[in-house]
């Protein structure tokens, strides 16, 4: 069977949704960024593409894929849209690399892009207005599931970050101590510049007309603390003993990641350098009030699928939707704290929703590489009670 193996792998900087850089960049245009610097990064002919698949969320409707290849000047490569809400670029990728390992493609384009700052806004329609008041973006979940105190139909505070530490019994000083830590680690990679080689300049038009490059992330912030973050209110006060905060929390954030993703022989043949290998892939499902635990039952059978054990994983990325996910996720598995999200997640990095995933993996091939090799484990929680993963490997 063909091998995908990752040979280009490119992100743009995080934005700050709604008033930071990226604030008036759409989607699309980070779309037509991203695709045809990856191609070019991975020094292969745009003509050689044969599919390309990007994540989207809640845009209802249309395909950017497909919009960003006839925008690259690809009118010849088709284009795939798929959703997985948050773990949707890990899906692209898997589905990139299920094209190649069973020979019907030799190169393909995998990520995701979210501009929830352009985004257009989704509402339910409700026949009766009386009979329910349910008129809100992200409709995660389907009006006809059941709603009940610990799974609400919208609220990921609650079915992601409360319900995870109230199963798994982690405190807000726990995870206010990770999120310390998640900023920490982002700004240290930021200052040591680990991210300039994956993250590509993107000319921008600020709100006040003047253009900039922006390159670098602009959410983690610099001195975070734990006096700071104790100080923050909880984002629902009306739940006794409720620790979910704005500083455990993700951010609501802008981006693009893609990879390519070719058959091993062809690479090669064409004397590409290959940055690593896909080595498995897989999702699963939850019960929504229980979506945080995604992330931590996808690991065990994406590992089996591998061949590969726990111990056997050098470095981990584990989003950090809430603070409480990855930190489920290492008492459940036996991980190594130290092993993951090495230069910070969501809590401080941020998480544009459909770009995650491959911002995950594009930044743990970077890293294993500066390291001299390893397994990779790119793992999240996704919107409905999911979770997805991809594992990597990089060659000493």
């Amino acid at each position: 069977m063909p091998k995908p193996v990752i040979v280009g792998a490119v992100r743009t900087a995080i934005g700050r949704s709604f008033k930071g850089t990226l604030v008036n960049t759409s989607a699309e245009q980070l779309a037509i960024a991203v695709l045809p610097e990856v191609i070019r990064r991975s020094g292969i002919d745009s003509t050689e593409v044969g599919d390309v698949i990007l994540a989207e969320t809640n845009y209802g409707g249309g395909d950017i894929a497909r919009y960003a290849a006839v925008a690259s000047g690809m009118e010849a490569v088709p284009g795939q849209s798929v959703s997985r809400h948050c773990a949707g670029s890990l899906t692209a990728i898997g589905n990139a690399a299920a094209q190649i390992g069973s020979g019907m493609e030799r190169v393909v384009v995998a990520g995701g892009v979210q501009s929830l700052s352009t985004g257009p806004i989704m509402k339910w329609r409700v026949p009766d207005p009386a009979a329910a008041d349910v008129s809100f973006v992200e409709p995660w979940i389907p009006p006809s599931h059941p709603e009940t105190p610990d799974a609400p139909t919208l609220d990921m505070a609650i079915t992601v970050g409360w319900n995870t530490a109230k199963k798994v019994g982690i405190s807000r000083e726990q995870m206010d101590a990770w999120a310390v830590r998640s900023h920490e680690r982002a700004i240290a990679a930021i200052d040591a510049e680990k991210f300039v080689d994956e993250i590509m300049p993107l000319k921008v038009q600020r709100p006040d007309g003047s253009m900039i490059d922006f390159a670098v992330d602009e959410f983690p912030r610099r001195g975070t603390s734990l006096e700071q973050l104790a100080s923050l209110r909880v984002l629902h006060p009306e739940i006794e003993g409720f620790s979910i905060t704005a500083g455990n929390s993700s951010g609501m954030n802008d981006a693009a990641a893609a990879v390519t993703v070719v058959d091993e022989d062809y690479a090669t043949a064409n004397g590409l350098t290959t940055l690593g290998s896909v080595r498995a892939w897989g999702a699963v499902g939850v019960a929504p009030r229980d979506c945080g635990l995604g992330a931590v039952k996808v690991i065990g059978p994406v590992l089996e699928r591998a061949g590969l054990t726990v111990a056997d994983v050098d470095l981990w990325e584990i989003n950090e939707a809430f603070a409480s996910v990855p930190i489920a996720a290492c008492r459940e598995h036996g991980i190594d704290e130290d092993r993951v999200n090495t230069s910070g997640s969501g809590c401080s990095l941020g998480h544009p929703i459909a770009a995650s995933g491959a911002r995950m993996v594009t930044t743990l091939l970077y890293e294993l590489r500066r390291r001299g090799g390893g397994i990779g484990v790119a793992a999240m929680c996704a919107g409905g009670g999911q979770g997805g993963a991809v594992v990597v490997e990089v060659k000493g």
